[in-house]
């Protein structure tokens, strides 16, 4: 599945592996090194697909090693609602909905404590994003 997207349980186990680990497993699927992002509460580093078609950040918080995250967007509303459908049939209930600081709407969804966030494009440019949490 070189470049393509992942499925739930690959997302769920990047966000498993340590960042070097993610980082040399990532490079496996083809992806390219996009960007790194550093601050006091987190690190980030991105990856672009082959074509541009997705993009995938690991997210590793400082103190609060419960935000870690992976997040992985995509353009595609038909991948959109097959993420949903295989969310629900995996016992996923949608629990919450908000705006993240930039705007976009979000909906949350807990299977016991495991959580995967949603979030909606502001505009048709914008891509959707799935988070998947430890």
């Amino acid at each position: 599945m070189s470049g393509q997207a992942f499925k739930l349980e690959e997302l769920a186990r990047f966000n498993q592996l340590t960042m070097t680990a993610f980082k040399t497993e990532i490079k496996t699927h083809q992806y390219t090194f996009y960007d790194k992002t550093e601050s006091p509460v987190f690190i980030l580093f991105e990856y672009d697909s082959p074509g541009y078609i997705y993009k995938i950040g690991k997210f590793e918080y400082r103190e609060d090693q419960s935000q870690d995250n992976i997040e992985f967007q995509f353009k595609d509303k038909k991948e959109h609602d097959a993420y949903i459908k295989t969310m629900l049939a995996a016992g996923y209930k949608q629990t919450e909905k908000g705006k993240i600081m930039t705007g976009e709407i979000y909906v949350d969804y807990f299977k016991n404590k495991a959580q995967i966030r949603m979030v909606y494009p502001k505009t048709s440019r914008d891509n959707y994003a799935i988070l998947v949490f430890k």
